[in-house]
C-alpha cells in the first residue's frame, strides 16, 4: 500500500476559491505523478452525507457543512480532522493549509500524527479583521506553530518571523507558484475595447491594503494615453470601493470580477504594466502570475514585493511616486521590454509548480522522518523500448536502406479507482 497524503484546510479541487486550493491542486498532481496517493478534503455547501470519489487521480472527501463564514470553516475544519484521523495508516502524512483552526491540530499530533503546516502570510496582522478576530488568529497560529511537524512560509520574511517564534529547525520556505503564460489570445482585451499592449492592469480585492485607490489615483492624476483596467467588484455598497471609483479619470475601466483563469492569463499577457498595490501578506499568487506572463511589475516597494518581482521592476511609495513611475515607463518600451524578461526569467527560477511540488514532497518526507516513518510510494515507471537497428549489410551492388522502427513510450497512466459514497 502506498502513502497517502490528506490534503485539509481548503475548500478542495479543483480550485475554484484562492491561492491556497490553486497550491493544493497543482501540489496534488505533483505527488500524485510522483507515486503517492493524494486525498483532498472539500468542502460542499448545504447538507448531506460524506462522500468520497476520485478526480483525475486525485481523491476527494467531500463533507458538506450548511453554515457559512468561519463558523462554517470551522466546523467543515473539524470534521475533516476527525475522519483524517480515522482513516489513517503509518507511512501517511498531512499536508494543512492555513492555521485558522490551528488549535484543531493539537489533536493530531497527539496522535503522532505527522502534519506539514502551511502557515499563511501573517493573517492575523490585516486591520481588515478587527481587533477580536485579529486575536483569534493570533491565538490560532500560535498552536499551529507550537505542535506542526513542519512550517511552510511562502516567503523569506514570513521565515524570519516564524524562526523567532518557533525556532528554525522545523521551518522551511516554500512559495506560490504559477503556469506560464508564453502565447495567449488577443480576444479577451478586444473585448474590452482594449489595445492590446497598450494598456495597465491591476487584479486584487478591492481593499485598502491592496492600496487601489492610490493606484487609480496616481493613474488619474494626468492623461495617460492608455487605459488602466481594475479588475474586481467595485459596488456601490461598500464606502471604499465608492471613493475608488470616484477618484477614477475616465481612462480607468472598471470589468468587474473575472474568474476565469484564461480570460484573466490573456489580460495580463497584453497589458503594457501590471501595477501592483499589495502591501502585506507575504508571496502574493497574483504577482506571480503576473510574472508568469511576462508583465513589467510596478509594485508597491515593501520588502514582499521587492525579494518576488526582483530588482529589475519598479516600486512605488506614494501615489505621486507612482505617477512619475508610470509617466516615464509609459514613454519607455525598451524598458518595459527589459522588465518582462526579467519578470519570466525570475518565475522560472523560483515560481514553477514544478519546483514547488518537490520542495513539498521534501516537506513531507521530512515530517514523517521526525515521527521515524518513511514513504511508500511507487514512482510510475515509463518503459522506453530498446530499438533495434537493422545491420545495414552491403551486397555487391545494392546498398538496403537502413530502417529504425518507430518507437512509442506507453503513455503513464494512473489508474482509475472507484470509490463509493460514505455514510
Amino acid at each position: 500500500m502506498t502513502s497517502t497524503v490528506r490534503i485539509l484546510g481548503t475548500h478542495g479541487v479543483p480550485a475554484n476559491y484562492g491561492g491556497f486550493e490553486t497550491a493544493a491542486e497543482n501540489v496534488a498532481f505533483y505527488l500524485r505523478d510522483r507515486g503517492w496517493t493524494v486525498d483532498v478534503y472539500c468542502q460542499l455547501t448545504g447538507t448531506g452525507p460524506l462522500e468520497v470519489d476520485e478526480w483525475q487521480g486525485i481523491t476527494r472527501t467531500m463533507i458538506h457543512e450548511p453554515r457559512e463564514g468561519w463558523l462554517g470553516t470551522s466546523a467543515f475544519d473539524l470534521t475533516s480532522i476527525r475522519h483524517a484521523m480515522a482513516a489513517h495508516e503509518p507511512g501517511d502524512v498531512w499536508l494543512t493549509f492555513g492555521y485558522n483552526t490551528g488549535v484543531f491540530n493539537v489533536i493530531p499530533r497527539l496522535r503522532g500524527i505527522p502534519n506539514v503546516i502551511n502557515m499563511d502570510g501573517m493573517e492575523w496582522t490585516r486591520k481588515r479583521w478587527g481587533p477580536v478576530k485579529q486575536g483569534i488568529l493570533l491565538g490560532n497560529e500560535r498552536f499551529a506553530g507550537w505542535v506542526g511537524d513542519v512550517l511552510i512560509a511562502d516567503h523569506p520574511v514570513i521565515a524570519t518571523y516564524l524562526e523567532r517564534h518557533f525556532g528554525r529547525r522545523r521551518v522551511q520556505t516554500i512559495t506560490y507558484g504559477a503556469h506560464e503564460v508564453a502565447r495567449a489570445s488577443t480576444a479577451p482585451a478586444i473585448e474590452l475595447g482594449l489595445t492590446p499592449g497598450a494598456y495597465g492592469i491591476i487584479v486584487c480585492r478591492p481593499i485598502p491594503e491592496n492600496s487601489v485607490l492610490e493606484i487609480v489615483t496616481a493613474w488619474s492624476s494626468e492623461r495617460r494615453g492608455m487605459p488602466l483596467v481594475v479588475v474586481g467588484p467595485y459596488g456601490d455598497d461598500d464606502p471604499y470601493q465608492v471613493r475608488v471609483r470616484a477618484a477614477a479619470s475616465d481612462e480607468v475601466i472598471f470589468p468587474g470580477a473575472i474568474f476565469e483563469h484564461e480570460r484573466l492569463d490573456a489580460l495580463r499577457f497584453h497589458a503594457a504594466l501590471y501595477l501592483h498595490g499589495h502591501t502585506v501578506g507575504g508571496t502574493n499568487p497574483s504577482l506571480v502570475e503576473a510574472m508568469a506572463a511576462g508583465n513589467a511589475i510596478v509594485a508597491h516597494g515593501n520588502r514582499y514585493n521587492t525579494w518576488v518581482a526582483g530588482p529589475e521592476n519598479a516600486y512605488f511609495s506614494s501615489p505621486a511616486d507612482l505617477s512619475r513611475t508610470i509617466a516615464d515607463l509609459l514613454r519607455d518600451d525598451d524598458r518595459r521590454r527589459r522588465m518582462g524578461a526579467a519578470s519570466r526569467a525570475r518565475f522560472r527560477d523560483e515560481f514553477t509548480w514544478a519546483k514547488i511540488g518537490a520542495q513539498y514532497e521534501h516537506a513531507l518526507v521530512d515530517a514523517l522522518a521526525r515521527k521515524g516513518q518513511v514513504p511508500e510510494i511507487k514512482v510510475p515507471e515509463v518503459k522506453v523500448p530498446e530499438i533495434k537497428v537493422p545491420e545495414n549489410k552491403v551486397p555487391e551492388s545494392k546498398v538496403p536502406e537502413s530502417k529504425v522502427p518507430e518507437s512509442k513510450v506507453p503513455e503513464n497512466k494512473v489508474p482509475e479507482k472507484k470509490v463509493g459514497a460514505l455514510a
